[in-house]
């Protein structure tokens, strides 16, 4: 009993010792092939970097504000008798746009020149007899003043029928109609608002740091999220004489274009001083940087020789950097990085220092000082 024990034991023994064998054996061999393998190049975009010159701009919040913007209110009471426009329309210097009922004034009027004609009567009657001594030096200057009277009397009737006639004080383009036919104004109620539409002020505020460096005549840019894409060129005409005690800010107004009518009063838009000095920057697409919170690095491609082939590769090389101002697409690099080096612009998360890599661009992200996304 005990022989056939030990001989199934030592049969164990052996098989589990051949299965050991054969393991290790394969082990060995999967170590060897690891520590053989080589990972094949990773696929990255890259461009090399480049000194630029950037514009130097004060980038601002304004408000759009009419040239000229009324809101065209009643100058005496009346009702409405006729209504000479449509709400949006244009109108030039002058249009009638509202009349007001003159039935009283005109019968005034009728009056008043009635009494004139007969004072200017009189006073020939007068004279005649003035030169005839028949008539006092009095009778003729009271007859004189007579007339006067009665032609300044016409003249008042005149002023209150023009006054029932509004019109356009100048050029633009009307809004909403607030008023109806028939409807009784009072004195001072409002009718239309009328602006002119094209040029327009941009009205903003600027740190008083940046005063020394802000002056008339200068050219601004601004966008509006109403025209996207589009750029409204203009020019600083005025910075107000006041610092505001509050904020310490200065008031700036700049005209600019507006000949598509596509600016509106009261609108927000971004403007954009352009000051007369450029600023040379060292500029690479912000999909470039590995933004960490221990420092903001690149990845820059090298060329080595292999050891082994004696070929060039690239190989990635970890760079920190230190970063300046950011516009469009791009980051300012201002320490860490050499005009000439080739950095990483995509994917960057995923590498790491020494890595093989290989350039492809043909499906690299376009880069764009200016970017104008679509619409989506």
């Amino acid at each position: 009993m005990l022989k056939k024990i030990f001989v199934a034991a030592v049969g164990v023994a052996l098989v589990v010792g051949a299965i050991v064998y054969v393991k290790l054996g394969q082990f060995g061999a999967m170590g060897k092939a690891a520590a053989e393998m080589v990972m094949p190049p990773q696929t990255v975009t890259a461009v090399p970097v480049k000194n630029a010159q950037w514009e130097q701009l004060i980038s601002a919040t304004a408000t759009v504000a009419a040239v000229q913007g009324v809101t065209v209110s009643a100058e005496v009471a009346g009702r409405v008798t006729r209504i000479g426009f449509e709400s949006g329309a244009e109108v030039d210097a002058g249009d009638v746009l509202l009349q007001l009922d003159t039935a009283s004034e005109e019968a005034q009027l009728a009056a008043a020149e009635a009494a004139a004609a007969l004072a200017k009567a009189d006073l020939v009657r007068v004279r005649k007899l003035g030169k005839r001594d028949l008539a006092s030096v009095d009778a003729v200057d009271r007859a004189e003043a007579q007339v006067k009277q009665t032609v300044a009397q016409v003249g008042v009737v005149r002023a209150q029928i023009a006054k029932k006639t509004v019109r356009a004080p100048f050029a633009g383009r009307l809004g909403l109609r607030l008023v109806n036919l028939g409807q009784i104004l009072s004195e001072g109620d409002p009718i239309v608002a009328l602006q002119t539409p094209d040029p327009v002020y941009v009205d903003f505020s600027v740190p008083q740091s940046q005063l020394a460096r802000l002056g008339e005549g200068m050219p601004v840019r601004a966008r509006s999220d109403a025209a996207p894409g589009e750029t409204f060129p203009g020019k600083i005409i005025a910075l107000s004489p006041e610092v505001d005690a509050r904020t310490r800010n200065v008031r700036v107004r700049a005209q600019v274009a507006n000949p598509d009518e596509k600016l509106r009063t009261g609108m927000f838009v971004n403007v954009d001083v352009v000051l007369p000095a450029s600023r040379k920057v060292l500029p690479v697409p912000a999909t470039a940087v590995l933004y960490a919170t221990f420092g903001d690095s690149v990845f820059v491609v090298d060329e080595q020789k292999d050891k082994e082939s004696g070929e060039t590769v690239r190989v990635l090389r970890q760079q920190f950097v230190r970063l300046g101002q950011a516009r469009g697409d791009f980051v300012d690099v201002t320490e860490g990085l050499k005009s000439g080096e080739t950095v990483v612009t995509s994917g960057v998360f995923k590498l790491r220092s020494g890595m093989r890599v290989v350039i492809d661009n043909s499906l690299a992200p376009k880069a764009e000082l200016d970017p104008k996304p679509g619409n989506s």
